[in-house]
């Protein structure tokens, strides 16, 4: 064919197909942006393809939020990507088939699995762990066996106690992760939404109803917004996991400024805008592990509202979370480049309503909270009444330790068990008569209800043996350093919080700690070798006294970190102003350095150096 022939019917092709390609391609751009196909597409291939269909159903808000990030030139993160070619909902009988032959999920199959509150742990561990729904923490103590059972059937025979007063099961292998959730079924638990992006366990106060001292009741509460979230569906699916928590101002503090959303029981005096009462406060923003605690937003609540109120927080926030950056996809990063008066009106917009603001004078003080309201033999409101707290090796419990915690529940008490914040639970409604019963068969099973010091507060998340990204072996060392300072600090007379967590997400919450400890790898040679280590944080603070930690050294090895919290404890001891000084009032009177400063001049360190 000759160059002009050629040129020709080129010239022929455009003008007679163009339209057509036109159209097709249109039709293969609204193909890959919608993860199906483009509703009212010419059947037979003449004419422009329709535009694609609004998105509707549950999943709307989500598909319209990538649509609009993609339209401005973002790129999806692979999660969204993920979410977008099947969600993990309809995925679901895939899943089951594909683990039920023993296969080992895919990093997409591994994110659709934590819908279902299974997180594939490996190289650390090549097994699922499962992560459950505990509203408000409190279960009954046939689920608590119950849990125990299922963990000795399709798991490694122990169960661990979180930070979000909630329980997680490891070691199930890919054929049981089903039978696993059926099992929770069961007993009338479940795991769903309780990974990936979505709203995680639902905290409250774990002295919910017994505590004297609560302004409120955080149960019902809890109880209500986990029961909103599971028929929701689309409220999962969010650009990040999101948290939020319930504090009725109880003695035992819920850590609300550490979530994003934390609703604080208050007391609302004379003169305020609203009538004198009490209300839900609004705090906002909280994410410890990026160096951020919750700030009041001046909004406070009638009890009632609080679900209407998250759910508008939380859709302002899929419809404008980042779905590009997972390290920048917290609400908290929302808020950074907004403001907060301008997401607070874009969720009054949601409402159709105007929220109620007083100005912090003409809120009551909270009340001081108890460090050892966890720990121990306490009062409750109800007389001749107690909650007795049971301390765990950082969270750990073996499912015979389980049955045998449920048995005494049963027998002693109420019947329920309450997990905290702190990794540990409490017995509740226990006669004065059963109080020693109860403390001596604790003791039995190697675990006890008193501690002072350090390992009342010892906080540790799983660490390196479990998490693929944790640094160190946090449980192993949390445990070392309790046995090197109940050594060489027999008389440590006050309560201390050290926190240890593997990575930046900071599951264990070290910047709120007394001591905190991040996992770090130690470079120890000039060719690079490492070893585990931590980055090592004081000073910060919850419920009355919120603060973020400073750093004051980075780089320590595992093997020199207990020396350098008894040098820490050792300086405290040594410079405060008496045993009524907590470790962080001194640590924000002398300064952070110059507790540093001390605790290097100690005998122990100098040394070393």
């Amino acid at each position: 064919m000759s160059e002009t022939t050629t040129q020709t019917a080129a010239g022929a092709f455009e003008a007679e197909q163009k339209r057509y390609l036109e159209g097709f391609a249109s039709g293969i751009a609204a193909v890959r942006l919608t993860g199906g196909l483009a509703a009212g597409g010419a059947a037979g291939g003449a004419g422009a393809a329709a535009p694609p269909a609004e998105p509707t159903g549950p999943d709307a808000i989500h598909i319209k939020a990538q649509d609009r990030t993609v339209k401005d030139g973002g790129k999806l993160c692979d999660q969204e990507k993920w979410k977008r070619a099947e969600n993990p909902f309809d995925g679901h009988n895939r899943l089951i088939r594909e683990a039920a032959a023993g296969k080992q999920p895919k990093p997409e199959d591994n994110f659709r699995w934590r819908y279902h509150g299974m997180f594939w742990v490996a190289p650390n561990q090549v097994s699922y762990m499962c992560r459950l729904r505990i509203p408000n923490g409190i279960l009954h103590h046939w689920q608590f066996a119950g849990i125990a059972d299922l963990a000795d059937q399709h798991g490694g025979g122990y169960v661990h106690v979180t930070t979000r007063a909630n329980l997680q099961v490891r070691e199930i292998d890919p054929e049981h992760a089903q039978p696993f959730l059926d099992g929770l079924t069961d007993i009338g638990l479940t795991a769903r939404g309780a990974g990936a992006d979505n709203i995680r366990n639902v905290t409250g106060s774990s002295t919910a109803g017994i505590d004297a001292q609560e302004l409120l009741d955080t149960r019902p509460l809890a109880k209500s917004w986990h029961n909103w979230i599971l028929n929701d569906r689309s409220l999962y699916g969010l650009p990040r996991k999101f948290n939020v928590a319930f504090d009725g101002s109880g003695v035992m503090p819920t850590l609300e400024e550490t979530n994003d959303i934390g609703f604080q029981a208050v007391e609302v005096l004379d003169g305020a805008a609203v009538p004198p009462g009490i209300y839900m406060r609004l705090v906002l923003g909280g994410i410890s592990g990026h160096r951020d605690l919750a700030r009041d937003t001046g909004i406070v609540l009638k009890p009632e509202d609080c679900n209407a109120v998250a759910d508008a927080i939380i859709r302002v926030f899929i419809e404008n979370g980042d779905r590009t950056n997972r390290n920048k996809s917290r609400m908290k990063y929302v808020l950074d480049a907004w403001g907060f008066d301008k997401y607070l009106a874009a969720v009054e917009d949601k409402l159709g309503r105007k929220l109620d603001r007083v100005a912090p004078e003409q809120v009551a003080p909270r009340k001081a909270t108890d460090r050892f309201a966890h720990v121990g033999v306490h009062a409750q409101k109800q007389p001749g009444l107690n909650w007795i707290g049971v301390v765990l090796p950082v969270g750990k419990m073996t499912s015979d330790q389980v049955r045998a915690l449920a048995k005494i529940a049963d027998e002693c008490g109420d019947g329920q068990i309450r997990l905290t914040v702190w990794q540990n639970f409490i017995f509740s409604g226990v006669p004065d008569a059963k109080v020693a019963e109860v403390e001596q068969r604790v003791l039995d099973l190697g675990l006890t209800t008193k501690a002072a010091g350090i390992r009342s507060g010892l906080v540790a998340c799983t660490g390196a043996k479990g998490c693929k990204f944790a640094a160190s072996d946090t449980k192993g060392h949390a445990l070392i350093i309790a046995d090197h300072v109940e050594t060489a600090l027999p008389n440590l007379d006050v309560p201390v919080n050290v926190h240890l967590t593997g990575c930046h997400h900071s599951c264990a919450q070290h910047y709120i700690g007394d001591i905190g400890l991040i996992g770090a790898k130690v470079v120890v040679s000039e060719e690079g070798d490492t070893v585990e280590g931590y980055d090592v944080v004081v000073g910060g603070g919850f419920a009355e006294n919120p603060k973020i930690g400073t750093e004051i050294w980075k780089a320590v090895k595992a093997e020199d970190a207990p020396a350098r919290v008894e040098a820490l404890l050792r300086a405290y001891l040594a410079l405060r102003q008496g045993p009524e000084e907590s470790f962080q009032a001194f640590t924000s009177r002398t300064g952070a350095e110059a507790l540093r400063d001390a605790a290097e001049d100690q005998p122990a360190l100098k040394a070393a150096a």
